[in-house]
């Protein structure tokens, strides 16, 4: 058996927000490892086993996490504070500065929806440095009972599109080609219930180095099956022919992947300003949300609101709410779409399906 290399190769400190303990572990396999474990080879485990930590979670979900532990940890230098090892009495003390907020020094208190998504951060952190945070201590949880007792406000959902307003919007577009574009991406979107983020990730045609959320297959004459990763695992989400050319997702599909020229790779792209180059990188999320509310603005879908109040009700979830809402069908069927675990989180997304359809009053006698 040979000593370990004097000069081990060098681990970024990234590693460590996914694998802290990985150094130990490979010291731990014995005092002295074989001669196979080269410097080299080393770092190509680490790096390998770095990789599949990081596709534990979104891109999204890291992003904002890596958020939380700033946010925290810049607080706790403010303060005067050692963020590590992980202290419930400091916590609950942060959670709270994150409720009252700091007139004086122009610091907005942040919604209880915000400081859950933080604790999650924060959870997260610690437990990827291997000490793990007890949200259940008395020191948090009760400072967290209060907060969502003192400051929780009802929930505001995304108004759903329904199916006339998304045929509406539809005629808001052009026929160019950014217009035959979005018009996929709107039918797409609202037939499969599917999120922004599911939109645009999916691929024109299965690929195994894709770094995409999935992929579709066309069968002319049914419709699109379209395979999606989620955070449990794959599934499949059937979208069938609409009952006109114009409101048929599938014809969508098929014109722009004919006129955008989309042989492999991702689907939906960015085009650029002379409307008849189409980019090879993948569109962003945030388009979807963009093309939502402007379309829906356009149409004068709620327009008995006023303006202000109309801009902020429409973002991507509307075309996923407005499935759920405008379907006439059996629940489990909206429930399997959208790819529900309960059928409670589905009737969420019922913005007006449901209203009223069952009267106590009546049924009591009165």
């Amino acid at each position: 058996m040979q000593n370990p290399p004097e000069n081990p190769p060098k681990i970024d400190d990234s590693v460590h927000d996914h694998l802290p303990d990985i150094v130990d572990l490979v010291m731990e396999m014995g005092s002295s490892p074989p001669a196979s474990w080269a410097a080299a080879r080393l770092e190509a485990l680490v790096e390998t086993a770095t990789g599949y930590a990081k596709a534990a979670s979104s891109e999204n979900t890291r992003d904002a996490y890596a958020k939380d532990w700033r946010h925290f940890t810049s607080w706790c230098r403010r303060e005067g504070f050692d963020p590590m090892p992980p202290s419930s009495q400091v916590i609950g003390l942060y959670i709270g500065a994150c409720a009252a907020g700091d007139p004086k020094r122009g610091v907005p208190s942040l919604s209880v929806a915000t400081i859950e998504r933080r604790l999650s951060g924060l959870a997260w952190n610690f437990t990827q440095r291997g000490q793990p945070m007890d949200r259940a201590d008395r020191h948090i949880a009760t400072v967290l009972a209060g907060i969502r007792r003192k400051h929780a406000k009802p929930p505001r959902q995304k108004e759903a599109v329904l199916g006339e307003d998304l045929l509406a919007m539809l005629e808001t577009l052009g026929h160019d080609l950014r217009g035959l574009r979005d018009r996929a991406i709107l039918l797409l979107g609202f037939s499969g219930g599917l999120r922004r983020s599911e939109i645009v990730g999916l691929d024109v045609a299965r690929d195994e180095h894709s770094d995409g959320a999935g992929w579709i297959d066309i069968f002319p004459d049914k419709g699109v099956l379209v395979t999606l990763r989620g955070k449990t695992g794959w599934r499949e989400v059937e979208v069938g022919r609409g009952s006109s050319d114009q409101s048929c997702p599938v014809v969508a599909l098929e014109t722009w992947i004919k006129f955008g020229r989309i042989a492999r790779g991702p689907l939906f792209r960015r085009i650029f300003k002379d409307n008849k180059t189409v980019d090879v990188e993948r569109l962003s999320d945030k388009h979807v949300a963009r093309l939502v509310k402007q379309t829906a603005l356009a149409a004068g879908v709620r327009s008995d609101l006023p303006e202000g109040e109309r801009e902020l009700l429409f973002a991507g979830h509307s075309l996923r709410a407005g499935l759920a809402s405008s379907a006439e069908i059996e629940e489990r069927y909206v429930q399997k779409q959208l790819g529900h675990a309960s059928a409670e989180m589905t009737r969420k997304y019922q913005r007006r399906r449901d209203r009223f359809r069952t009267n106590l009053t009546k049924a009591s006698g009165l």
